[in-house]
């Protein structure tokens, strides 16, 4: 007998495959002589993801009736010079597989296409005709008028109020400017938003020089080639750009405080109703991503982490962070404590979401305040949520974000800097007990985080 491990006479030698795991996908860009970016990152797949990003959202309305971005994201991929109605755009997308979305933020509008590799001719010639060439008929402008105000009551009636407080939030921490600005259409203008209003803002807002072609699991050239036909010589339907009137505001950071009394008690009734809560958010001021400071705010915003007390799952979903360990363990009476990091290109807000019953809301607010000063503290005894097994060095958080090391005294410092910031407040629901501005000011300043002690001859 021939053992296995001796090479058989006549058979060639084999080639094995090997893989060193350092396989990486370099993004690259190209700058077209109009002004528009093409951006790409290959990738091995039979699927491609592309998308037209505009430099435009709610925060460049200030010279308009707010609410156009809402406005443009609803009537996105509707009726164009090339394609009769929303429908013929799906079913030509249909042919390859694709599905299409356009969601809008504060300061970017992204109109995005999935679908096969092969179709991408199709996608970046759909895509060029839903951004720059929308009929905007005054039937599609009604309808979306009808799902703007839907959507509005939705937003004050849905069980999960974060939408609400976030741009609650936004509107205390930087009042009446640029990120600060509703991005919700509010109803009082959702009649005054009209074609001519629409064309006046694209004029402004929508010229090359503000768009980026972005794709993902594409060949950099093919995408290149596509965008010169379809992007570089078109023009829109509205007419010449005009990005001489752009709104080059930079956030102005106040501070301040948005209350909303509301009766939260049949928000969510049913056979499991959710209980009456209130809820606070608190935020302080912490930096641009363009930022070097951007990368400690991440790691920080990681380690607070946090979640609703009954949220399924293991120590993976962050059992570990310090919103869980600090509060939700330990008092069980917290429904809720959530940390969020909205960073921009010019400001940035780190805040922490908490909900109780409305008997213990001044107790709460302490709760978070103490959780804002205690953040200076000890960064090197806390477990990441990504992984409860790894225990950050105390002298450094490596490599979980970029490849720069984050040093723990890093953190310290950008905390030490944020708290000298006043505190933005959004509070929603029964407020009977929350605390005074000028308290929750007072307890950001101090040593402890307490709120200041009040005495009352009654009880």
């Amino acid at each position: 007998s021939v053992s296995l491990s001796t090479p058989l006479p006549g058979i060639p030698k084999p080639v094995f495959a090997s893989v060193d795991g350092q396989e990486k996908y370099e993004t690259k860009i190209t700058t077209l002589e109009n002004g528009l970016k093409v951006a790409s990152q290959n990738k091995f797949g039979q699927f491609c993801t592309v998308g037209i990003l505009v430099n435009s959202g709610s925060r460049h309305e200030a010279k308009y009736p707010s609410g156009i971005a809402h406005f443009l994201e609803k009537l996105s991929f509707s009726s164009t010079a090339q394609f009769e109605s929303k429908d013929e755009i799906l079913l030509t997308l249909e042919k390859h597989g694709g599905i299409c979305d356009c969601q809008t933020s504060r300061d970017t509008t992204m109109y995005a296409v999935s679908a096969e590799v092969k179709g991408l001719d199709t996608v970046v010639n759909l895509l060029s005709d839903a951004v720059l060439q929308p009929r905007l008929l005054d039937e599609e402008i009604e309808m979306t008028r009808m799902a703007v105000r839907f959507e509005l009551e939705d937003l004050n009636m849905r069980p999960d109020p974060e939408p609400l407080l976030t741009e609650m939030i936004h509107a205390a921490a930087y009042r009446g400017n640029t990120v600060g600005l509703p991005r919700f259409c509010p109803p009082e203008n959702v009649e005054k938003i009209d074609r001519k209003l629409l064309h006046k803002y694209l004029q402004s807002y929508y010229c090359p020089q503000r768009m980026v072609l972005a794709g993902v699991g594409v060949e950099h050239e093919q995408l290149v080639q596509c965008a010169r036909k379809y992007l570089l010589n078109v023009k829109p339907v509205w007419g010449a750009s005009t990005p001489a009137n752009v709104d080059k505001s930079v956030a102005q950071y106040t501070g301040g405080i948005v209350k909303m009394v509301k009766d939260m008690s049949d928000v969510s009734l049913g056979p499991t109703p959710i209980p009456e809560l209130t809820h606070i958010m608190i935020g302080l001021e912490s930096c641009s991503f363009l930022e070097d400071d951007f990368i400690p705010f991440a790691v920080l915003n990681m380690m607070m982490g946090g979640g609703g007390s009954f949220s399924a799952g293991g120590p993976g979903k962050g059992m570990f962070t310090r919103l869980y360990l600090n509060v939700l363990n330990r008092h069980h009476w917290m429904y809720n404590a959530t940390s969020y990091h909205h960073s921009y290109e010019d400001s940035g807000l780190l805040c922490i979401h908490a909900s109780a019953d409305p008997r213990q809301v001044r107790e709460m607010v302490e709760i978070i305040t103490r959780e804002f000063i205690q953040m200076t503290g000890t960064a090197g005894e806390v477990r990441l949520s990504f992984c409860p097994s790894f225990v950050i060095d105390p002298r450094l958080i490596s490599g979980v974000l970029r490849s720069e090391v984050v040093i723990v005294g890093d953190i310290k410092r950008v905390t030490t800097k944020m708290l000298r910031s006043k505190p933005a407040v959004a509070a929603l629901g029964d407020l009977t007990e929350l605390p005074s501005y000028e308290d929750i000011q007072a307890a950001l300043s101090s040593k402890d985080g307490r709120l200041p002690r009040i005495y009352r001859l009654f009880r």
